[in-house]
């Protein structure tokens, strides 16, 4: 019988017949991960199934629109630590802000090519964090 390395515990285990291409052993913690990577890749991939999620999160959200408020009041210590975790990550000076400017307050008319850079410190599923390139600038014109 074949065995294959879990790529969630990096334990040995033994593929089910029916499975041919398995990569995780069938412990509950293993197939979690497995769900959950497959839900990420999704997720970046299908933009049908993207909107689907959304839409049934705010479906949820509007069926439940106290959960937050209670769930926050309810576990004090979690809302503690997510608050210290935040302000962590605001000090941070990579963090993209909206509003933010460093320098230059006005940013001239133009052509600028922005080239995605990978990072993984930032919680939102849909932010970017890019270089920004001049490529040409609009002169003003002086009669």
């Amino acid at each position: 019988m074949e065995t294959r390395c879990c790529l969630g515990c990096m334990k040995s285990f033994h593929p089910r017949p029916q499975c041919p291409d398995q990569k995780y052993c069938s412990s509950r913690s293993c197939q979690q991960a497995r769900k959950r990577r497959w839900h990420r890749h999704k997720l970046k991939t299908d933009s049908a199934y993207r909107e689907n999620q959304k839409a049934a999160q705010q479906r949820w959200s509007g069926l439940h629109p106290g959960y937050w408020r209670d769930y926050r009041a309810a576990h004090a210590d979690y809302v503690a630590r997510n608050r210290e975790q935040q302000r962590q990550r605001d000090h941070a000076s990579h963090l993209a802000k909206m509003d933010a400017s460093i320098g230059e307050t006005s940013i001239p008319s133009g052509r600028y090519r922005l080239t995605p850079v990978q990072t993984s410190d930032l919680a939102k599923m849909d932010a970017w964090t890019v270089n920004i390139s001049v490529i040409s600038t609009v002169c003003a014109h002086t009669p």
